[in-house]
């Protein structure tokens, strides 16, 4: 019998589950797609490169989709069940709604244990390899786009103008005009031509123009005579000129460069440099009172000195007319304070910096326990509140999924951000939207455990009494009379 059960339940769960992390995989996609579009079009990178970047940057996503699937797929399956009123049926017969939980419970916490390793194993190396590719996609120039009308310099040596494009791949050119750099010798060497052809060669290395009707401009300066020059003119009826294209190739960085960020580490690593950094820490902070030591000179003044000094103190005399021994000296413990402040202000900094770096580091290891823990935590919220609310499909399931979330991504948001600034330590910033979620799922559970009727009128009315407040009531005319 339950074994028939946790079939069932699993069942009911599987078609949403998968449903569900296929859509937020999509939308979480296209939101991280947007953000680099400015970097990716234009560029001619071909359908094995946009492949690649799609299927890494899918791989990437997976940890922050994980958590919102499954609250949206056991808010719907429990929601259905009891909407079907499956839910009643099964309690009627005597189970309990947390031996109705267990099935998908077990589930979610091999999903979590999964996704651990996931984050752990899988999500470092897709990182190395996302960023990389998207680093050399960043570097890559624009694809080949000679406009009419406009000075075009893409070209190495070159800047290219046409007047007009005409053909069915605007192959055809009129009024082109070519400057030649190459020589290093500006704007001295110049074609002109009425037509022309353009087309690529050589599996597109290289750019061939081929010109009818045109002439060639060169302007040399006289070995002789500096001042002057001289200027060669040549008329041709066709001429060809080949453009290289090497520097429109995307040429590919090596992985081992980036292997150092804190994104491309699993956790033994990201400890290891957390230490790294935290061991320099201490030994800067143990050399800083010996170096600011340094800055200070004690000498011994004699019993003019000290009095003049004390005067000066008191601005009860000019400093001109102190002894000729004790100006330099003010001079040059003014000097060294102010050699002092700016090695003070140079060295927090230094340290600020290497304690932020730290602090990345740990959040990074935080990280990859915290969103594991977050698919518990939805399933703790959605499959209780699902019980309670009694509906399914796509209607209130997404709206009471969506709120949670937000809830669930603005306190991961805030509590990193506070990690990162100091204001509260790494650990708590990262667990602090587990913790605050954690009251409200314990919640739902223990109203759904007691057939609580949450979306009720009654139950809010009868909550100030269960919690010692009062219930105001109308006052009875008898009453009233006896006040007055």
């Amino acid at each position: 019998m339950l074994k028939k059960l946790d079939k069932l339940i699993l069942k009911a769960f599987a078609g949403p589950f998968l449903l569900t992390f296929a859509v937020v995989q999509f939308i979480l996609l296209t939101h991280t797609l947007l953000k680099y579009l400015d970097d990716i079009i234009g560029k001619d990178l071909g359908t094995a490169v946009l492949l690649q970047l799609l299927f890494y940057f899918s791989v990437l996503i997976v940890p922050v989709s994980l958590p919102l699937a499954v609250l949206l797929s056991s808010l719907m399956t429990y929601g259905n069940l009891g909407e079907h009123h499956e839910l009643t049926a099964i309690k009627a017969s005597g189970i309990a709604l947390t031996r109705i939980l267990r099935p998908v419970l077990l589930l979610t916490l091999g999903l979590a244990v999964g996704a651990f390793w996931f984050n752990e194993t899988i999500v470092p190396r897709a990182n190395l390899k996302a960023y990389s590719l998207l680093w050399d996609v960043r570097q890559k120039k624009l694809a080949l786009d000679i406009r009419e009308g406009v000075f075009y310099n893409g070209i190495p040596g070159y800047t290219i103008k046409v007047d007009k494009k005409t053909g069915v791949n605007g192959d055809r050119l009129h009024g082109v005009m070519i400057y030649d750099h190459t020589q290093k010798s500006g704007n001295s060497t110049v074609m002109l031509a009425d037509s022309g052809h353009m087309a690529t060669t050589h599996n597109g290395s290289y750019l061939a123009f081929e010109l009818f009707h045109g002439h060639n401009y060169v302007e040399q300066p006289d070995a002789q005579d500096r001042a002057g020059a001289s200027f060669i003119r040549q008329a041709f009826d066709h001429n060809v000129i080949t453009f290289s294209l090497a520097s429109f190739g995307m040429t590919r960085t090596k992985q081992e460069l980036f292997k150092q960020n804190r994104m491309m580490l699993n956790i033994p690593q990201l400890r290891y440099a957390t230490d790294s950094v935290q061991k320099k820490l201490h030994i800067q902070e143990q050399e800083l009172p010996r170096t600011m030591n340094s800055y200070y000179s004690y000498i011994r003044l004699d019993t003019t000195g000290r009095a003049a000094a004390r005067k000066v103190e008191g601005l009860r005399v000019p400093a001109a007319r102190l002894p000729a021994a004790t100006a330099p000296i003010i001079e040059q413990a003014l000097n060294r304070a102010r050699n002092l402040q700016s090695y003070a202000k140079s060295t927090a900094e230094r340290l600020d910096v290497d304690a932020r770096g730290s602090a990345l580091f740990r959040i990074e290891i935080y990280r990859k326990y915290s969103q594991s823990a977050a698919i518990l935590m939805m399933f703790l919220i959605g499959a209780p509140l699902g019980s309670i609310i009694k509906k399914g499909g796509l209607g209130v399931p997404i709206l009471i999924s969506i709120l949670f979330f937000i809830v669930y991504y603005v306190l991961s948001i805030m509590g990193e951000k506070y990690g990162r600034e100091f204001v509260m330590p790494v650990g708590i910033g990262m667990w602090m939207s587990n913790l605050v979620l954690l009251p409200a799922g314990l919640f739902f559970l223990y109203q759904a455990y007691n057939d609580s009727g949450l979306l009720e009128l009654d139950f809010w009315r009868r909550l100030p009494q269960r919690v010692g407040i009062p219930a105001l009531r109308k006052i009875t005319e008898p009453e009233k009379e006896l006040v007055a």
